[in-house]
């Protein structure tokens, strides 16, 4: 049976970990998280050392064990043996989807960027399982020079894109802004800031599953 995706995608960025007490944050964190009904999550961490990605992905994946709980790592498809987790996403500029699929196999979860104004030409004959677009909003969690395109880009997007693939919005989605996004075709939210930057993502997550699910 093919993965259901929910309707919340939170993308957990490495700025949002502290750097003292990394390990307990983190172990505290995916606890909390599985205990209040994640079933997919990515790890991104642009700038940290494969040692520290793998530590960091290691307790992650005690935590969130699988098969109930898919993570994503972001980029690094050439570590996911070793992260054991459950699938990779790759943007424009890194691995090439059908790159990633070779490395991955049939059966991981790949994802990919599809495009902000436009549905990239040929990205959906890609081998992947969903295609991200945006920014929607504003970010801060993700350095990008490109605009963002709001509820209105999402309704362009799904409209080249046809019913059947799987749009992740990203950019800067909030609890106020997140049914509008929805409501425009998206099918999954992925959310990072807006979750991993309170006093308690996991309370947060709550909120958003309850309002949208």
């Amino acid at each position: 049976m093919p993965f259901q995706f929910p309707k919340i995608y939170p993308i957990l960025d490495s700025s949002c970990i502290p750097s003292s007490n990394r390990s307990e944050f983190l172990q505290r964190l995916g606890s909390a998280l599985t205990d209040a009904g994640v079933t997919l999550l990515e790890y991104r961490n642009k700038t940290g050392s494969d040692a520290e990605i793998l530590a960091d992905a290691a307790i992650l994946r005690a935590t969130m064990p699988s098969p109930n709980i898919k993570l994503i790592l972001d980029d690094r498809a050439d570590l996911i043996d070793q992260t054991q987790f459950d699938g990779v996403h790759v943007d424009s500029g890194d691995l090439a989807p059908s790159a990633a699929r070779n490395l991955l196999g049939p059966h991981r979860i790949l994802g990919t960027y599809a495009g902000t104004e436009s549905i990239l030409p040929g990205i959906l004959a890609e081998p992947a399982d969903y295609f991200s677009i945006g920014p929607i909003f504003p970010t801060t969690t993700k350095q990008t020079t490109k605009p963002p395109i709001g509820p209105d880009g999402v309704r362009h997007l799904r409209s080249q894109a046809g019913p059947d693939p799987v749009l992740v919005a990203v950019g800067g989605v909030s609890f106020s802004t997140a049914a509008s996004v929805l409501a425009a075709g998206a099918t999954t939210l992925a959310v990072s800031a807006a979750i991993f930057r309170t006093p308690d993502p996991a309370a947060e997550f709550r909120k958003w599953l309850e309002i949208l699910t």
